[in-house]
């Protein structure tokens, strides 16, 4: 058996030095200088998709450069968010794993099922594919499909599933082994009322994982269903698990004109019991929001406190969808909280826009600043390349 985790470096028999107790230790670490991007095969016929190495060391002369490009071996996985095999949560006491390294990156295809595990090591620019987990093994060791986020947990490698092998429900979530990338099976001992998933995080300190909702296979491979999203039949609740036990405790439901609540952000602070949770668009006015959940009394509590309002736009640069509507949504796709909870960065897909929030007060956040790029209207350009109409916008943080 490969146990890929576990370094034969005798140096790695200690904890990896990446790993560190409180977030703000972290923030006192040194820069990373690399960073790894999903390059995705817009059609997802014609070839397959990668993964690229870029120079984020600004003292380097490649700075900002692409060094190195892995093209994945098969077409058609579709890749979405990525993360690695271990970090910070192996140090949690009731069940430490002091020995993996942060080293492997596990890359699943949100379409294919398959998941790659991918060596960034002895060298960091050139990658190499050790370990392929095909959806064959995924539907029989755990019986879920289109596997999504990845998150290194205490006990083992997190993942969430949008749904189940035949394209309906459930999602959830399922585990792989620490050291052999093993599938393990289905996370939930009791999954209560959920029945939609999408992403997933938690409070390590207090014993609890946050899930949110997106939809089944079924209802977003085709694109976004004009029908389902008008009927309300998208995501829009917030789940509460213990995380030992592995029951669901809570659910908070947003109401059903808040579709599809997507990327999750709890407090990095072990102290603290808040988080924050993006809203794509609400059916009364194409607006988008962020919600903030929170703990008081013993229960869990969720109430909005950002609305991003849709933008007036000429129907004739509307997609049919939007044109009736003659406006722009904003179309929240991720949220990043820096490591000191102090700021929020929301990405607005839709208007094409970068907010940055103050959130020192967590339920009183104050817009800062608003960097434009892209959009489906404005298409603003990169200032590296003024000329060149953006066809999208800002989408993922890492």
């Amino acid at each position: 058996m490969a146990n890929f985790g576990l370094s034969t470096n005798p140096l790695r028999w200690t904890v990896d030095p990446t790993f560190y107790p409180t977030a703000r230790l972290a923030m006192e670490a040194p820069a990373e200088r690399y960073a790894y991007v999903a390059g995705l095969a817009p059609d997802q016929k014609s070839r397959s998709d990668a993964l690229y190495v870029v120079d984020v060391d600004p003292s380097s002369a490649k700075y900002g450069q692409i060094l190195s490009r892995t093209d994945l071996p098969d077409i058609g996985d579709e890749l979405h968010h990525f993360g690695w095999n271990a970090c910070s949560a192996t140090l949690c006491p009731y069940a430490p794993h002091p020995h993996v390294e942060r080293r492997y990156l596990i890359v699943p295809g949100i379409r294919s099922s398959r998941i790659h595990v991918i060596d960034t090591k002895p060298d960091p620019t050139k990658l190499q594919i050790v370990k392929t987990i095909e959806p064959e093994e995924l539907f029989k060791r755990a019986g879920y499909s289109r596997p999504h986020t990845v998150h290194c947990g205490p006990d083992g490698i997190y993942l969430s599933a949008l749904g189940a092998p035949d394209g309906a429900g459930p999602g959830g979530i399922f585990i792989l082994d620490h050291y052999d990338f093993n599938v393990l099976g289905r996370w939930e001992v009791d999954r209560g009322p959920q029945e939609l998933a999408y992403d997933f995080s938690w409070h390590l300190g207090q014993d609890v994982l946050v899930s949110s909702e997106w939809g089944t296979p079924r209802m977003i491979e085709g694109g976004l269903q004009p029908e389902t999203l008008l009927g309300a039949k998208y995501g829009h609740q917030l789940h509460f698990w213990d995380l030992r036990k592995r029951k669901h405790s809570k659910v908070l439901d947003l109401g059903s004109e808040h579709q599809m609540v997507l990327e999750l952000r709890p407090s990095h602070d072990p102290t603290k019991t808040f988080g924050f949770v993006g809203v794509v668009v609400s059916l009364k006015d194409l607006s988008a929001s962020i919600w903030l959940w929170r703990e008081r009394s013993g229960d869990w509590e969720i109430k909005k406190v950002i609305e991003i309002p849709a933008q007036p736009a000429d129907a004739a640069n509307l997609p049919p969808l939007l044109q009736g509507f003659g406006a722009v949504p904003p179309l929240v796709t991720d949220l990043n909280l820096s490591l000191d909870d102090r700021w929020l960065y929301v990405s607005c897909w839709g208007t094409g826009e970068l907010h940055r929030y103050d959130v020192s007060t967590p339920d009183q956040p104050k817009l800062t600043e608003v960097l434009p790029i892209g959009g489906i209207v404005k298409r603003t350009p990169h200032p590296q390349r003024p000329s060149e109409p953006l066809n999208g916008g800002p989408q993922w943080w890492s």
